[in-house]
């Protein structure tokens, strides 16, 4: 049994995220972890809340309340939006907590030790209306790279260019709005990137498995515009992890804060302390730490490709450059965005669905198939409500729900609710089980390389394949002449009910549980044998009749969903 730790990108703390946030990350992850498990693998599945930051004290400020009071609040809530969509997390945590504290503050003091910090006098805007300076993403303007409008003093979110605040055109305060800017010197630290450049670099080129929007992300970084440059780890700000070397002051930065950026990677690890400090675990070390057991550990992270920079540059120059022996990323998973009807989801304009809508007016389910089954890994890709009703209805209405609700009305009709006996397997039964018995190595294949669309085809293909024999052997009609016929046909069509209850579980849980738990088979393992396992629900083992596990989406609805979320156009 191999052990996995999986992290996905952690939201910030800002508000209810859409579903592209969702998909970007969070549920990809939680699909691998659910497989993984199914395949008996010790897995260790980590996420938490970011909330540090020019975001955090923004959103807190708008909505009147207390920082650290917000950020409890909105932990919370979107713990519980996680749980709604069934995502699996080992622990969620939050970076604010006293473990990550602790632990930024030593990563700071080992990186100074080995001389990658470095303090460097920085002109930075000084916001005259707000009588303040101004960090990153208090600032916003025009890219110089792309002519965005809308650009961060961080990040062009349009280019995904790494920026200064004094290199934006037209630069004015996310505060305020103001223009009355001048620049200023003001004191902070600098992770020293440069010096990693070719530690980093060839650590990178290690990776020949990566998929190539991430590598290419994480080498244009390394070499574009002369090469990768030091990176400024504190910001002036009164929310965040207190500058200091582990623990003890830092002369000169005592009014300061590290940089989000800095800390949030560092929650990773965290994370599984806290998991330890709440009970849920006994030993994170050996996840984490490669002299503790951690080199037999596969690291794999989930993130959209705007925050691929980071995790392949900055949180990487973090752990070589402490010299403790930290375990290292083996695989990430990075995405593309997914797009809202024609355009972008925008939380001001009201535009787009979000976590807590989609569960208003759908079961996790449903949204759990058509994101992984539409997952953006090769290119961007667009959510519209035409294309969401047609995968719902034809996929799991039509095929999966189907079949369950034919099978067992059929069999309780005519042999009552028991597995029923009579009648052997013949020539066509062989043919669907070799031809699944293919479709589960392709499923399995696709799954283990993390290919999700591809994986996403394989087990609908699995679907289709059942609701096909059914169709053509045709118990209904056989009953009439040969009951025992009839009686073979359904008692394999009764444990391919369980067998699909078994495989589709990692991409819709719920849906899974209720066909398990119609075939009274809730400890159903995974198949390593298709023959075997077709063969599990015997002769008078009890069912009942599931209920619709999966309503159509009707016209009506689908029309004023689409008015109801189109926002302002």
């Amino acid at each position: 049994m191999s052990r996995t730790l999986i992290t996905s990108a952690i939201p910030y703390i800002n508000g209810i995220k859409h579903l592209g946030n969702l998909i970007g990350s969070q549920l990809p992850a939680d699909l691998y972890a659910r497989y993984l498990r199914a395949r008996g693998h010790e897995v260790l599945f980590l996420c938490a809340t970011d909330e540090h930051g020019t975001p955090t004290e923004l959103a807190a400020a708008e909505a009147g309340r207390d920082v650290a009071d917000y950020c409890a609040e909105m932990h919370a809530e979107q713990a519980r939006l996680s749980e709604g969509f069934r995502l699996s997390f080992d622990h969620f945590g939050r970076s604010s907590s006293p473990q990550n504290q602790e632990l930024t503050q030593h990563f700071a003091g080992k990186l100074d030790e080995n001389g990658l910090i470095h303090e460097v006098f920085e002109e930075q805007l000084y916001s005259v209306a707000d009588n303040r300076f101004l960090p990153d993403r208090y600032v916003q303007g025009t890219c110089p790279n792309c002519g965005y409008e809308h650009a961060r003093g961080d990040q062009c979110e349009n280019c995904t260019k790494q920026l200064n605040p004094t290199e934006l055109i037209n630069p004015r305060s996310a505060i305020s709005g103001s223009a009355d800017l001048e620049v200023r010197k003001t004191k902070h630290l600098h992770l020293r990137q440069s010096a990693m450049r070719e530690k980093l670099d060839a650590w990178i080129d290690e990776k020949s498995d990566w998929p190539t929007l991430t590598t290419s992300i994480a080498k244009k970084w390394l070499h574009d515009e002369g090469g990768i440059k030091d990176r400024g780890i504190t910001r002036d700000l009164d929310w965040g992890v207190p500058v200091k070397k582990g623990g003890g002051e830092w002369p000169g930065m005592e009014d300061k804060v590290f940089y989000v950026w800095f800390d949030a990677p560092i929650e990773y690890i965290s994370c599984a302390r806290e998991w330890v400090d709440a009970g849920k675990g006994d030993d994170w070390e050996r996840w984490w730490r490669t002299d503790k057991g951690a080199d037999d550990v596969r690291y794999v992270q989930f993130m959209g490709k705007d925050n691929v920079p980071f995790h392949t540059i900055s949180f990487p120059a973090t752990i070589m450059g402490s010299g403790e022996p930290w375990k290292l990323v083996d695989y990430i998973k990075s995405f593309n965005y997914l797009n809202y009807d024609g355009g972008q989801f925008s939380t001001s304009r009201g535009r787009g669905i979000f976590m807590d809508q989609a569960l208003g007016i759908l079961p996790p389910d449903y949204w759990r198939w058509w994101l992984l089954s539409h997952v953006p890994e090769t290119s961007d890709s667009a959510f519209t409500w035409e294309n969401f009703q047609l995968s719902v209805n034809k996929d799991l209405a039509d095929v999966l729900g189907n079949f369950a609700s034919r099978v067992t009305k059929f069999c309780a009709s005519k042999f009552g609710e028991a597995v029923p006996e009579g009648g052997a397997p013949g020539a066509v039964e062989e043919a669907l089980i070799s031809r699944l018995s293919e479709g589960m190595a392709e499923y399995e294949r696709h799954m283990d390389d993390i290919s999700i669309r591809k994986a996403s085809s394989a087990l609908r293909a699995l679907w289709v394949a059942g609701n096909e024999y059914l169709q053509s052997a045709a118990p209904w009609a056989a009953f009439k002449e040969d009951p025992e016929r009839a009686a073979c046909i359904t008692r394999l069509s009764l444990n391919l009910i369980r067998f699909y209850g078994v495989i589709s579980a990692p991409f819709i849980p719920d849906a899974s549980s209720a066909m398990l738990s119609s075939m009274r088979a809730e400890d159903a393992e995974w198949p390593s044998n298709v023959s075997e396992s077709l063969n599990t629900l015997r002769p008078g083992h009890g069912f009942s009749v599931p209920d619709n596990l999966f309503r159509k989406i009707t016209d009506e609805q689908r029309e004023d969903w689409e008015t109801r979320f189109g926002g302002e156009r």
